[in-house]
């Protein structure tokens, strides 16, 4: 299979406390290789995802970096949650780099690594940085389950506190490869996506609202812009 494609699927959210609450959206994601996609910067993103990797003391030899992230639409781009696949020259997958952003134009990434030889679904852990949700609390870890991506892909979050699990958030989808043709389908099938996952997030958050869900106040973003534990152990 080449390296980049489209991955059709839904997303859902389902929140177990304070109140239930749960959403399932329709959506699609872009799989691509950084060798071939730019940020349109001067500095390359695989420059930038290597240099937080080498801080970090991963030592990248120049190995496939793909990003999993939802294109910009008519000129608008949001994503949520973004994931770079880091893998070796030999093909072995190193590093997973997610980067959140929130609504509040903020943004913050969690660089957390991958033990050679782990079998998959691959299972990491982190606490929680980064201010996403104003309904959530800052107190809170992450434990992420991922499948990567292959004819399928899967990536769970579990979000919980000293109570247990808060709620769950599922992204599942299908390869399709990736052409003009299957682009504009896509285009067809999601019309503007990104404008609908904003329109969603305030709709959703009104919902929580009218709930009596509490809502906490927006903290001071991290000062480093990566949290890792390999960058908190040295």
């Amino acid at each position: 299979m080449t390296a980049s494609a489209i991955y059709a699927g839904h997303v859902m959210h389902r929140r177990v406390r304070p109140r239930a609450h749960k959403l399932r959206y329709r959506m699609f994601s872009l799989l691509l290789d950084l060798d071939d996609y730019g940020a349109g910067t001067a500095e390359p993103l695989r420059t930038q995802v290597e240099a937080h990797m080498s801080a970090a003391g991963m030592a990248p030899d120049g190995g496939p970096i793909r990003l999993l992230t939802m294109p910009r639409l008519l000129g608008f781009a949001f994503n949520p949650l973004s994931v770079y696949f880091c893998h070796r020259k030999d093909g072995e997958l190193v590093a997973i780099l997610y980067e959140v952003n929130n609504t509040f134009g903020q943004r913050h990434s969690y660089l957390l690594p991958v033990a050679n030889g782990v079998a998959t679904p691959i299972r990491q852990t982190t606490p929680k940085r980064f201010h996403v949700s104003p309904f959530m609390a800052m107190d809170m870890t992450y434990d992420f389950r991922v499948m990567p991506p292959a004819d399928r892909l899967a990536i769970s979050i579990a979000v919980g506190d000293a109570d247990g699990r808060m709620m769950t958030a599922l992204h599942t989808a299908a390869r399709r490869p990736l052409s003009d043709a299957a682009l504009a389908r896509a285009a067809i099938v999601y019309p503007l996506l990104t404008a609908k996952v904003v329109a969603g997030i305030l709709w959703e958050a009104l919902l929580l609202w009218l709930k009596g869900v509490a809502v906490h106040r927006l903290p001071q973003a991290p000062d480093h812009p990566v949290t890792s534990p390999l960058l908190q152990s040295r």
